[in-house]
């Protein structure tokens, strides 16, 4: 696989910033101040991974895609078996009550749904009720200068997961196949890779999904090909794209597709959209983050940034 360029030194260490101030932490139904939001050792979420989650932003008070972050948490919850003990609502008003009693107008919010205090085993129906626990805070994926000059990032040696193993489309509290995908990055000096499927398809990136523009035409790999449902990436193909004159095309694609692009972004919550110029030793399109990339950015940040809708 194609890694890190010649002399790659590891990047400066990325994520949430340190918070403002001490921020209210919503845990099964109560507010507790940060430093004393704790969970028990014995919730399956912290011994197993067992649960699911999502990341969400909110812009100039609104919160991005609210709704449709829900419905996919409760799905995750649905397939791995999982009865949230708040219905969807419930849960809706108590991100809402987390960021205002946080005065956050932008935030990154962080919604975990665990499978609660069970025993020293596996069983999952030992744990009688799930834990529900919102933070808001903020978040910087990346630095503010790579959505100018744009990301470098690499192919990961490490396969995604296949579906028939456990299903991408789940948000699951079980993140280490993209973890050590993300270390793979972080070794090579980049902040990103690039996961295949074991057929060699491309599948997503560690955090983001893919997109690639070749003679104009924006394609995405098709969700068969082991993916989670991004919610920005489904904004960017319904919504974004149309509205700049781009139909999005899904379909499997290989890494040859990707090397041989025009141009290649990314999009994630986290992320929004981001250009990406590198492949490993591989150069995209001229180097620069392209001019569809960016079009596309900008009518992302001008619907974020007048109206973010909440659907």
């Amino acid at each position: 696989m194609t890694t890190a360029a010649h002399g790659a030194t590891r990047p400066d260490a990325t994520g949430p910033r340190a918070p403002r101030a001490t921020r209210k932490i919503w845990i099964d139904g109560a507010f507790v101040d940060q430093s004393e939001a704790k969970v028990s050792v014995f919730d399956h979420g912290f011994l197993y991974g067992d649960g699911c989650f999502e990341g969400i932003r909110a812009y100039g008070g609104r919160i991005f895609k609210l709704r449709s972050h829900l419905q996919r948490l409760f799905d995750s919850a649905e397939k791995i078996h999982l009865k949230s003990r708040y219905s969807i609502d419930e849960v809706e008003r108590a991100v809402r009550e987390t960021v205002a009693i946080n005065d956050l107008d932008d935030a990154y919010i962080r919604l975990v749904l665990s499978r609660g205090v069970g025993t020293l085993g596996l069983h999952p129906f030992k744990c009688p009720v799930p834990g529900t626990i919102v933070i808001a805070d903020s978040i910087e994926l990346y630095p503010p200068e790579l959505y100018e000059t744009g990301l470098k990032v690499i192919v990961a040696d490490r396969p995604r997961i296949p579906i028939k193993c456990l299903d991408p489309a789940i948000k699951s509290l079980n993140y280490l196949n993209n973890i050590l995908a993300k270390v793979e990055a972080i070794e090579a000096g980049v902040l990103e890779a690039i996961m295949l499927n074991l057929d060699g398809f491309v599948a997503e990136c560690t955090g983001d999904n893919l997109f690639v523009v070749k003679d104009g035409t924006v394609i995405t790999p098709a969700a068969e090909a082991g993916m989670l449902h991004g919610i920005t990436r489904k904004f960017v193909i319904d919504t974004v794209a149309p509205a700049c004159g781009h139909a999005v095309k899904e379909r499997m694609m290989r890494l040859e597709e990707v090397l041989d692009a025009d141009e290649v972004f990314l999009t994630g919550t986290a992320a929004e959209i981001i250009g990406v110029t590198h492949v490993g030793d591989a150069v995209i399109g001229n180097g620069t983050v392209g001019p569809v990339t960016r079009e596309l950015t900008a009518e992302f940040r001008s619907r974020i940034g007048r109206n973010a809708p909440e659907d």
